[in-house]
């Protein structure tokens, strides 16, 4: 019993005695750490800043410029020209706010400053009609070089009305947005212009926009003047005739006088400005029975509608990088529409 005693006193002393330190023997032979470098924070980049798009900045370019060449298209856009005149007139207080509308572009061709120098550019312009339904469905076409005048449906030269859509209502389905702004549009490709005549293509650049009001006696019917484009050899003959103002004989005489008419061709040439004038005189008495059936059957809200037609005309504003164009402004839209109300 005593030694079993003794032996397990032993192992309690054995156990309560201390574990040879081993860790201070390891941290003895390991190198001293080296203190790590900091690296100096990179300055923070500033924030970039990006101006938000405004809800109408597209309109005038997704308006068709009438009647502009095709391979003028790209100086058109050559400019950063800023509308946001059209864009504000959208806006409460502005001239077309809350009404129906309906644009269409065109070009003027104008020599102006810029840059210390006069340059020929093509000015965009974009005309706003105020009206409760579109003014024409039709397109005029006509020219010096053209003898007849036409007019033609817009679809004939893919042109047609259609809505325009501002930016913040893109993302709805369209066939629920109550739609005021229409423009315009020309589904003719570019690119598809090599396989068209070339009758085709100068067709285009005869286009205007067509528009009558039989409230309004038509230029054509108090015209008394025929355009003459006579086949003449070497260069056919140009002018024009007054059948009220202008003698018939005197006119020929004059042209043979001036050169402009060989002797031999007199006899033809008057044929031909009698037919002309035959012509035209049975277009004035058509224009004038049309617009006198229209009246008849026109109905009083159609009338009051074309009473209060409204046009304006915008040209783009003043910015640093476009040339200036205040001194080329003009209130003149075309021979079918005449003057805008008001210029912006």
């Amino acid at each position: 019993m005593r030694k079993g005693a003794k032996r397990k006193r032993s192992q309690k002393e054995e156990a309560a005695a201390p574990a040879p330190d081993n860790h201070k023997t390891t941290e003895s032979t390991k190198p001293p750490t080296r203190a790590k470098r900091v690296k100096a924070s990179k300055p923070e980049p500033e924030p970039e800043y990006f101006e938000d798009q405004r809800n109408l900045e597209d309109l005038w370019k997704q308006i068709f410029p009438v009647g502009t060449e095709w391979d003028q298209l790209d100086k058109v856009y050559g400019f950063n020209w800023n509308f946001s005149n059209l864009e504000n007139a959208f806006e409460e207080g502005g001239v077309l706010h809350g009404k129906i509308v309906y644009l269409f572009g065109c070009t003027e061709p104008q020599l102006v400053p810029f840059k210390d120098e006069n340059i020929l550019i093509y000015i965009p312009a974009v005309v706003a009609v105020v009206s409760p339904f579109p003014p024409s469905n039709k397109i005029g076409i006509k020219s010096v070089q053209r003898e007849v005048e036409e007019i033609i449906p817009m679809k004939q030269m893919k042109m047609d009305w259609v809505p325009y859509i501002p930016l913040e209502d893109r993302e709805s389905r369209v066939d629920r947005l109550r739609h005021q702004i229409f423009i315009l549009s020309c589904t003719q490709r570019r690119a598809a212009l090599k396989h068209l005549k070339i009758d085709r293509i100068k067709k285009y650049e005869y286009c205007l926009p067509y528009f009558y009001n039989p409230l309004q006696e038509d230029e054509l019917e108090q015209s008394t003047e025929v355009q003459i484009i006579f086949p003449s050899e070497p260069k056919p003959i140009f002018c024009e005739f007054d059948w009220e103002l202008d003698e018939l004989q005197e006119f020929i005489d004059k042209l043979i006088q001036e050169e402009e008419l060989s002797e031999d061709q007199k006899d033809a040439f008057k044929e031909f400005v009698k037919e002309k004038v035959r012509e035209a005189k049975k277009a004035n008495r058509e224009a004038r029975e049309a617009r006198r059936k229209a009246l008849e059957e026109m109905s009083e809200e159609t009338r009051r509608a074309i009473e209060n037609l409204r046009f304006y005309k915008f040209y783009p504003v003043q910015t640093p990088d476009t040339p200036d164009i205040s001194k080329v402004k003009a209130s003149f839209i075309n021979r079918y529409y005449g003057k805008a109300h008001e210029v912006l």
